[in-house]
């Protein structure tokens, strides 16, 4: 663990070189092992379990261990895709470097406002849940508890990221223990066999039975999605792997592996522990948790997750700035903009790009969860649908004869996820769709009044010197 925890904190501490042209590159100092624990850090399987999962129990029931079943199966599909996009296009930038570079600049454009919308939403999608699970030794609001994990996150991330690694590990094996004791707990009281989780039932009004239908599970899939969606982390860490071309793709698949099984087991566990669809559909975790153990055992698992809520606020905070301070290398904004968000503290990280996403995170945990969710849920069903696009293209030219890691089934794999994200799209609340839509037409709009007539001074996407061709 030590010397995990050693190579993390140099992949963020030990962050900055200059190269010959002045620009700035993060310094590769960070294997496999290494990259998947930040990465899982990031995903916060746990915190995802016990937060956004009990929304799912609440439209799902029954079929929620399946929806997440079949979103992970699809994550599969966009992983080959990461790993083969990541290994081409080795950058801080994630997802809009590789799309820019295959699918043209007014995609990768959108497609870094897209992972944006998601690197400030879901954090305080996360920490709003923190109230809930320190319910046992302290009542809070729901919205200044997630504003305060917010804050305190910023702070983490501003100041020395030693103390950060330390951190992050810890928490990150509090929460897998935790959801390890709700998966041995719902296993040892079930209360319905194997077939309860492809019986599609939810408990409605005035304790009725409801079916839930194909479509809502489909509906379901955006937010399923989002459940293992931090797995793209390693391409953002892209530039401080070891041997990108090997290790990125190592690290996407072993970080959706293992996050999926943190997940799903325990969903699986609790669906055929809860003592009646009520309860499976009030999603209340916590309070399964006492009903099958004692009230000790549940508020252990309560402060793990809430530790675990703070580890993924932490971890998202310094990953998100890193996406902001890529943009700023690239020439995305105006230049006082991008001077500003290039910014380096004395520790190395960008703090001017860390307060603009932990500030704005914190004002967040104050909006609609359900719009958060769905937005959310919206942008990054689209995110994956422009990236499965670049993956379409990436083996054109000389990215052809590139030496990278290649997906198998290429080019059916990519176009089947076009296709089945799109109609995942289709089946998403207008009011998401809308919301989302009216954010991507002024991105749009900024891309053709501002970027493109600057096009040989603006959103300029660099690779790292050493990663190309």
């Amino acid at each position: 663990m030590t010397d995990t925890l050693r190579s993390v904190e140099h992949a963020v501490a030990d962050t900055i070189d200059r190269i010959d042209d002045g620009s700035r590159k993060l310094k590769r100092s960070i294997g496999v092992v290494g990259g998947t624990l930040l990465t899982l850090s990031c995903v916060t399987p746990a915190s995802t379990l016990f937060v956004v999962v009990p929304d799912l129990f609440g439209t799902l029931g029954t079929a929620t261990a399946l929806t997440i079943a079949i979103g992970s199966l699809i994550c599969i599909a966009v992983a080959f895709c990461y790993s083969e996009l990541g290994t081409l296009i080795p950058s801080a930038g994630g997802e809009y470097a590789m799309v820019s570079t295959m699918a043209g600049r007014l995609a990768g454009w959108l497609v870094f406002v897209l992972s944006l919308l998601v690197v400030m939403i879901v954090p305080p999608v996360i920490a709003i849940g923190t109230a809930d699970y320190l319910a046992p030794l302290v009542h809070l609001n729901a919205s200044m508890a997630g504003a305060g994990v917010m804050i305190l996150a910023t702070l983490a991330g501003l100041l020395d990221l030693r103390a950060n690694a330390w951190i992050t590990g810890i928490f990150l094996v509090l929460e897998v223990i935790a959801a390890g004791v709700v998966a041995v707990l719902g296993f040892a009281h079930s209360h319905r066999g194997a077939g309860s989780l492809v019986s599609m039932q939810v408990a409605g009004e005035h304790g009725h039975t409801d079916a839930v239908t194909a479509m809502l599970v489909v509906s379901g899939l955006a937010i399923a999605l989002f459940v293992t969606q931090g797995f793209s982390t390693a391409v953002y860490l892209s530039e401080e792997l070891e041997n990108p071309r090997r290790n990125v793709a190592r690290t996407v698949l072993a970080t959706l592996a293992i996050s999926t099984v943190i997940i799903l087991v325990p969903v699986v566990a609790i669906t055929m522990g809860a003592d009646s669809l009520q309860q499976l559909t009030s999603g209340d975790l916590g309070g399964m948790v006492t009903a099958w153990s004692n009230s000790a055992v549940g508020t252990f698992v309560s402060l793990c997750v809430a530790l675990a809520i703070i580890n993924a606020g932490i971890v998202m905070v310094i990953q998100n700035s890193r996406v902001l301070f890529a943009s700023a290398r690239d020439k995305a904004w105006p230049e006082p903009v991008n001077n500003v968000f290039a910014k380096l503290g004395r520790f190395g990280s960008p703090w001017v790009s860390t307060l603009a996403v932990g500030v704005p995170g914190a004002i967040l945990c104050f909006v609609n969860l359900d719009t958060l969710y769905g937005v959310t849920g919206v942008s990054v069903t689209g995110m994956y649908l422009l990236v499965a696009v670049a993956a379409l293209l990436s083996r054109r030219g000389a990215h052809r004869h590139a030496k990278a890691w290649r997906m198998p089934l290429w080019p059916a794999l990519p176009i089947l996820l076009i296709v089945v994200l799109g109609y995942v799209l289709t089946q998403q609340e207008t009011g998401y769709l809308l919301w989302t839509g009216g954010i991507v037409l002024v991105a749009t709009l900024y891309w053709a009044l501002y970027l493109r007539p600057r096009r040989d001074t603006r959103w300029l996407v660099s690779i790292p010197e050493d990663m190309r061709e």
